[in-house]
């Protein structure tokens, strides 16, 4: 279980900041990270409780990364 939490936080990390890095955010790269780490981490609270998501956890990882990036509305903040 502990592996599984490092590497889904290590994968959101990394779609955090390849997301800020390609330019599809505009958020700056500690706060993509960190909106992808939250997404993330939420997602594994959800699919240790319920057992809702995909079979593997990096798909998981990725999948609530890139949610969670498209949720939070910060390309309208000034």
């Amino acid at each position: 279980m502990f592996p599984t939490l490092i590497g889904t936080v290590v994968i959101a990390g990394l779609v955090g900041f390849f997301s800020e890095r390609s330019g599809f955010t505009h958020n700056g790269y500690v706060q993509s990270i960190i909106i992808c780490i939250g997404g993330a981490f939420v997602m594994y609270s959800v699919t240790l409780m319920f057992g809702i998501g995909f079979r593997s956890p990096g798909i998981n990882a990725i999948a609530s990364s890139v949610g969670a990036l498209i949720i939070v509305p910060t390309r309208w903040r000034k």
